[in-house]
């Protein structure tokens, strides 16, 4: 098995959690996806990291990153992956609000303005979160070349609409999962 399959495996195994819950977006499901459990991980964040830089590989992009908390542990495995491949990539985390004090900055790490990023997201039903993120990179000056997520729960349409390419790594069909 490949990276790809590899990394399916610890999220159908580890981060499908089966019961009633309430999602971000308000909806209701039978089931949730608790990506956390995949993306820190000590053997499947290398693996996430592998299989998001393949996912944008045709992409022109030198920062990644998203709105905290979904966000950080995908562009950090994201941001690894690279160096083990000798590839420039830095990572960046998008608060949900403005910082009050320090440097009252909004994006934390490596300067974004004028640079072409990619937006990423764990997991995304509505695409709120990475819209948002989305905005703030916009603001600072950065350019967005596209989203990309580890599982898509539908948040594609929403995305596009906004002008952006979307590619998720798998979608609920490809867990098994039904929508």
């Amino acid at each position: 098995m490949g990276d790809h399959d590899d990394l399916r495996k610890f999220i159908t195994d580890l981060a499908v959690v089966h019961g009633r819950v309430v999602l971000s977006s308000g909806r209701e499901a039978d089931w949730y996806i608790d990506l956390r459990r995949v993306t820190l991980h000590h053997a499947a964040a290398p693996l996430v990291g592998r299989v998001l830089l393949d996912l944008t590989r045709d992409w022109e992009y030198d920062a990644v990153g998203g709105l905290t908390l979904g966000a950080d542990p995908v562009a950090g495995a994201m941001l690894h992956a690279a160096a083990a491949q000798q590839r420039p990539l830095d990572a960046f985390v998008v608060r949900k609000s403005l910082k009050t004090h320090g440097m009252q900055r909004r994006i934390e790490g490596p300067d974004v303005s004028g640079r072409r990023v990619v937006a990423v997201e764990d997991t995304s039903t509505t695409g709120s979160s990475v819209l948002t993120a989305v905005e703030a990179l916009r603001e600072v000056g950065a350019e967005v070349v596209g989203v990309a997520v580890i599982v898509d729960r539908g948040a594609g349409e929403a995305v596009r609409a906004a002008g952006l390419p979307y590619r998720a790594a798998y979608t609920l069909a490809d867990l098994g999962l039904l929508a």
